[in-house]
């Protein structure tokens, strides 16, 4: 592993403001405009996931109980998801999203990847390949376990 002082703070600044502005770029292509990146977050999990106890997605999710109470009373009302009872523990509950929830994350990822993919086709095949290298790079960035 590198020092910490071998890492170009360079290349960091750029990469930050990059995925920033990318992120931004995709985020006003979304679908559930009307809900919080915190709610769109909690949807797609569950989603992937599939059923969670609300303390289950607070922790994926890395927000506190408390909070992911707040933010799933809110999708409830909305009509995204459903909380029903625990198979195997009485105290606990389950929550799922609904059907309503699924298209809609559905049309919301194929109208952001549509974008990009119309972005994308801009790119000769030299910049492509910078991609298709960078890609695991990025994914490895986001899982990696630090402050």
């Amino acid at each position: 592993m590198k020092t910490l002082s071998a890492v170009d703070p360079e290349l960091a600044h750029i990469l930050r403001i990059a995925v920033m502005r990318l992120s931004r770029r995709l985020r006003t292509r979304a679908g559930g405009r009307d809900l919080t990146l915190s709610q769109i977050s909690a949807l797609a999990t569950l989603d992937r996931v599939g059923p969670l106890t609300p303390g289950a997605l607070a922790e994926l999710e890395m927000v506190q109980p408390p909070s992911m109470t707040r933010l799933l009373t809110g999708l409830e009302e909305r009509g995204l998801v459903i909380a029903g009872p625990h198979p195997v523990d009485g105290r606990q509950k389950l929550v799922r999203v609904t059907p309503a929830a699924h298209r809609m994350l559905v049309a919301d990822r194929a109208e952001r990847e549509a974008w990009l993919v119309q972005r994308m086709s801009a790119l000769n095949e030299r910049e492509l390949a910078a991609l298709r290298a960078a890609a695991p790079v990025l994914e490895k960035l986001t899982r990696e376990a630090g402050p």
